[in-house]
């Protein structure tokens, strides 16, 4: 039985990928005048994985700026963690607004 050759001459070239660094999105608190300053305290806590210090620190610039950094993430974990502290606040009855915007 004869033996089949292969005379293949294609060449395989090696192409190198660049992988890019996924966009980061901040989660940010917004104020209101219901939501209480110890609910967000626990929201930087048990959903963003603060320090009490640093929740403290940012509740603060919540509540006087309007605003606050609750953190930095990948947009599936900002979404996620935005949902999920809105999802607490909402079954506490809070109208705490989070939202998610490219840094």
């Amino acid at each position: 039985m004869p033996e089949l050759i292969d005379n293949d001459t294609d060449v395989l070239t090696e192409t190198k990928v660049r992988l890019e660094k996924p966009k980061l999105f901040k989660v940010l608190l917004h104020n209101d005048d219901f939501t209480t300053m110890e609910f967000v305290v626990f929201v930087l806590e048990y959903v963003f994985k603060k320090k009490e210090s640093e929740a403290i620190a940012i509740m603060l610039k919540v509540h006087n700026e309007g605003v606050g950094i609750a953190g930095v993430y990948p947009y599936d974990i900002a979404y996620m963690k935005s949902q999920k502290a809105m999802n607490l606040a909402r079954a506490r009855e809070y109208p705490l607004l989070v939202t998610v915007e490219e840094e």
